[in-house]
């Protein structure tokens, strides 16, 4: 069997990929491929996992290439991960808005800095599949990890008859934050050394959940022979450290009924309420971790994490190889799916897929993360019905911006992306329409290298941006920016 990763130079997540597939014995003569545009990170990245793959004695192999096609011929499975503009990209997604007043904690999915990362991205995964097509062919599975998540899935099926699956680990981040709820509930203030003290795991609490990716909505949540979904606000006001961090999540629910699998920081912004005034957003977040509301959180992660690889790459070449382990396999749904498939062991996840009725009150042609279930013969969704009516209007404000800034990006139409720009919840909530467009020109400009299909409107909005006073209105690095450490600094804080 042969799988394909594309963007295979990320630090951490092509690594971790490895070790779950290889972690299932059928699976253990994987043929991979891997690449990547950066010839120095596929290097590193191949390197470390050729070394863990001698080191368990598996059969596995690992190609590395800078060139799509070959990477791509005859595989049976395709990966992407990919980062179109990296981390030079992703850094004008989240200071070009600031500047304007837009203060987004990540940037990838929607708002300002999501909307025009789709614009880099969905032109690729066009590409991607018609290339899957000629040299895999159409029978090929994609599993999308690249954001802006529906976007992209949403760009491929329109593009291909390609089978892809939108893969998000959202869900499951949720999930093991209900299981130390109830963890904590049910012990009702023991310590894990008392006598009869209770271990609550994901494997104790089932749930259901539906929306759209990063929208995703826990309907079910059955915990010792009890539904919880309509009673979960209690359990986080009870737990102190949770209910410092999780304000935006708690607040939803006393609004809406329903906890949602998205993380505090980046629920905050892709709703209008939230991160509108600065002188509010630091009493809707925590800065205990990034993903709880910083301003420009991931952006500073991804760069320490990336400075540190690259420094660091020697020492991790001189450390233990890690096992392949099935019980330190992760959750992320790439491996488990291929087991299903290749095995028939069936897999019951969240996926990321066309909605075509499945969720009846949002549109057909929209991308749902609904549960499904894989097995040899692929897989199959479930029909979940009605959306409770202010969560399909939550998802519906967000779906309309993704289909106007998807067709976008499919046809260089700068007016439509100015124009679901303008209308994204937290965008409408800062600025005015002069505001947007500019800010919009903007960042074309800045990323003009990855946007080839706007080529001919790029030298106009240069023009414009010369010769109009600037509106920019914002001075400061935003509401809760933390310092980017340094490699010296986190390794000092490493050791501690």
């Amino acid at each position: 069997m042969k799988i394909a990763i594309v963007g295979a130079g990320s630090i951490g997540f092509t690594r971790r990929l490895v070790r779950d597939i290889l972690s299932v014995p059928e699976l253990a003569d994987t043929r991979f491929a891997f690449q990547d545009i950066s010839e120095r990170n596929l290097d590193m990245v191949a390197r470390l996992s050729r070394r863990e793959i001698e080191a368990n004695g598996v059969g596995a192999t690992i190609d590395a290439t800078v060139e799509r096609e070959p990477a791509l011929e005859g595989a049976d499975y395709v990966i992407n991960t990919a980062r179109v503009g990296g981390l030079a990209g992703f850094r004008t997604d989240v200071e070009i808005p600031l500047k304007y007043g837009i203060d987004q904690c990540v940037g990838d999915t929607i708002c300002a800095g999501g909307l025009t990362y789709g614009q880099r991205t969905v032109p690729i995964i066009v590409e991607l599949v018609d290339q899957i097509e000629r040299y895999a062919g159409a029978t090929t599975t994609l599993l999308n990890y690249a954001n802006p998540m529906a976007m992209n899935t949403w760009a491929a099926l329109d593009a291909s008859p390609v089978q892809t699956i939108g893969l998000c680990h959202g869900v499951q981040g949720g999930h093991h934050l209900l299981a130390r709820l109830f963890e904590r509930h049910v012990n009702d203030g023991k310590s894990p050394d008392d006598a009869g003290y209770r271990l609550v795991t994901k494997a104790d609490v089932d749930i259901v959940a539906a929306g759209i990716n990063h929208q995703t909505w826990y309907f079910k949540v059955l915990f010792d022979g009890r539904d919880w979904a309509r009673d979960l606000l209690p359990l986080f006001e009870a737990d102190e450290e949770t209910a410092r961090r999780e304000k935006v999540r708690m607040d939803i629910i006393r609004r809406f009924g329903y906890f949602s699998t998205e993380s505090n920081g980046h629920l905050s912004e892709y709703l209008p309420w939230y991160r509108k005034r600065p002188d509010e957003i630091a009493q809707w977040i925590s800065t205990d971790t990034w993903i709880l509301g910083e301003t420009g959180g991931y952006l500073r992660v991804c760069t320490e994490n990336r400075n540190w690889f690259e420094t660091d790459f020697p020492k991790w070449l001189e450390a233990e190889p890690a096992k392949f382990d099935p019980a330190g396999r992760s959750d992320e749904h790439g491996s488990w799916i291929i087991e299903a498939m290749e095995t028939g062991r069936t897999y019951r996840g969240h996926f990321n897929v066309r909605n075509d009725g499945i969720i009846s009150n949002l549109p057909a042609d929209a991308i749902v993360e609904v549960p499904g279930y894989v097995d040899r013969n692929g897989l199959s969704i479930p029909l979940v019905g009605d959306l409770p009516l202010g969560l399909a209007a939550i998802c519906s404000n967000s779906i309309q911006v993704q289909r106007m800034a998807t067709q976008a990006a499919m046809t260089a139409d700068v007016e439509l992306l100015k124009q679901a720009i303008l209308l994204d919840p937290l965008v409408g909530a800062v600025c005015n329409p002069p505001e947007v467009w500019q800010m919009v020109d903007e960042m074309l400009v800045a990323q003009a290298e990855w946007l080839p299909q706007y080529a001919n409107a790029i030298d106009a909005a240069r023009q414009r941006l010369a010769t109009a006073p600037s509106l920019a209105r914002n001075q400061g690095n935003g509401a809760v920016r933390l310092k980017t450490r340094t490699v010296e600094e986190m390794r000092a804080a490493a050791t501690n």
